[in-house]
C-alpha cells in the first residue's frame, strides 16, 4: 500500500517555482476577468479557455480568451 502523494514536496519541486506561480496567477486573473464580463452564473461549470495556451506564450487579452465546457477544455492533448 502506498503512502499517497507528497503534496508539499510536489509544490516545492514544481508548483512553487516562480514561473509556475506566475502562470497560475494569469489563469486566476483570466477567470476573474471573464466573471466580471459575463457574470459568475454564466461561467459556472465552465472553463476559461486560452486560445493560445499560457505555456505557449499566450496571454489574457480578450481576443485570446473564451468559455468552454470542462469536457472540451481538459485532456485534449492525450486524445490526439
Amino acid at each position: 500500500m502506498s503512502n499517497g502523494r507528497d503534496y508539499a514536496a510536489e509544490y516545492a519541486r514544481y508548483h512553487g517555482k516562480p514561473e509556475k506561480i506566475k502562470e497560475r496567477a494569469q489563469r486566476n486573473q483570466a477567470r476573474a476577468e471573464m466573471a466580471k464580463s459575463y457574470g459568475k452564473a454564466a461561467i459556472a461549470g465552465k472553463d476559461v479557455h486560452h486560445k493560445k495556451a499560457i505555456r505557449n506564450g499566450g496571454g489574457n487579452g480578450k481576443s485570446n480568451l473564451g468559455l468552454a465546457s470542462v469536457h472540451k477544455n481538459r485532456g485534449w492533448e492525450r486524445e490526439r
